[in-house]
């Protein structure tokens, strides 16, 4: 398939207005659509960013009301790439269910499986920053899902922290970054680790990343280390907790991060 990068670059490109038509409402709990945030972080730096977030996949899942009209070719673009990637996804839990000792569709399976696990993208565009120094496009964080996949436009600014320090992530042409999240590493009792990484802005190229979440569903899988990877002297290092607890047990964290940086 062709790269549907032009075509969601091309929504960033609209007037403000055009774009606010699409406007998300996190305050009454509509999180899809548009938004922008320029806020400190916990860690007192601002945040410098556009994004769009909206679920892809699966298909009968989709509000395709709130996916951007202009450019004509969103919506195709974006459904295409969806099933493209739903497909990878699949290959890669079964690589590591095999790497855990597992049958191959195991992950998959404690995840939602072909019915249930959900795909969310959220496009990320930082916006020249004339003094980044001064701000994170995201700040640092894991991701809650099983897995994520990103694209970039070769712009580096995705840095990851490794052996105690932050590595910059080479932009690597016609390939799509791949890393796990907080349920793979739950499920794996941490034989797989969920990597912190944060978004970087730049003052002379705008920088866009196109990242798709692979979650379960929120309320009915539970979040608990397999038996398989459970043994005397590796108990579980995880509590049980529905997908949706385990987000809300990271945003309390969160909140106590920052009163205790104020």
């Amino acid at each position: 398939m062709a790269s549907p990068m032009s075509s969601w670059t091309a929504f960033f490109d609209l007037p403000i207005e055009q774009k606010e038509k699409y406007a998300n409402d996190q305050a009454s709990g509509k999180i899809q659509g548009y938004g922008s945030k320029l806020a400190n972080n916990a860690s007192g730096q601002l945040e410098w960013e556009d994004y769009f977030f909206h679920l892809v996949y699966p298909e009968d899942k989709r509000d395709l009301s709130i996916w951007p009209q202009t450019p004509a070719d969103y919506i195709e673009a974006t459904a295409e790439y969806a099933k493209e990637l739903r497909a990878l996804a699949t290959k890669v839990l079964r690589v590591l269910s095999l790497g855990l000792g597992l049958e191959e569709g195991r992950l998959e399976k404690e995840v939602g499986g072909l019915e249930e696990l959900l795909l969310q993208m959220k496009i990320n565009y930082y916006p020249l920053c004339p003094q980044p120094e001064l701000a994170l496009g995201v700040e640092a964080h894991t991701d809650v899902s099983a897995l994520t996949f990103i694209l970039h436009n070769m712009v580096p600014g995705l840095q990851l922290f490794y052996e105690g320090k932050w590595v910059t992530a080479k932009c690597v042409p016609n390939s799509i970054i791949m890393h796990i999240g907080d349920t793979i590493e739950i499920l794996s009792n941490g034989k797989y680790k969920s990597i912190l990484h944060r978004g970087m802005v730049n003052k002379e190229k705008v920088r866009i990343s196109w990242a798709v979440f692979c979650e379960p569903p929120k309320e009915k899988i539970i979040l608990k280390p397999l038996p398989e990877t459970v043994s005397e002297t590796e108990p579980p290092i995880f509590p049980p907790r529905t997908f949706a607890e385990h987000i809300q047990h990271k945003l309390f964290r969160k909140s106590q991060e920052a009163l205790l940086n104020k």
